[in-house]
């Protein structure tokens, strides 16, 4: 069965850095877009960073030049690193990917998956 499994976040000062990583497990067929979003208290949902299987990203404003995502398509993982942290980015980060699978007949069919979530912290 097709999951994703993160890894990384936790407590971290105000200008310093973290690295989320994130890896599609289970085989897939194929491994779409992938992505990272975050949800703080009170707030909705928003995209952080996304990218392409061909490598094209796009970032939220509030993040660009600070954060970067990277993915390896050979061994399905997507990674965030996260510079200069600022304490509104204090938040749970998920990360999100279009997976390609094969139905018990045999044809490809793409859903989108989800990771458990990990909490990041910045204190000022």
């Amino acid at each position: 069965q097709v999951q994703l499994v993160e890894s990384g976040g936790g407590l971290v000062q105000s200008g310093g850095s973290l690295r989320l990583s994130c890896a599609a497990s289970g085989n897939p067929y194929r491994v779409n877009g992938m992505g990272w979003y975050r949800q703080a208290p009170g707030k909705q949902r928003e995209l952080v960073a996304a990218i392409t299987s061909g490598g094209d990203t796009n970032y939220a404003d509030s993040v660009k030049g600070r954060f970067t995502i990277s993915r390896d398509n050979a061994k399905n993982t997507v990674v965030l690193q996260m510079n200069n942290l600022k304490p509104e980015d204090t938040a749970v980060y998920s990360c999100n990917a279009a997976i390609v699978v094969l139905t018990t007949q045999g044809f490809p069919w793409e859903y989108d998956y989800w990771g458990q979530g990990t909490q990041v912290t910045v204190s000022s």
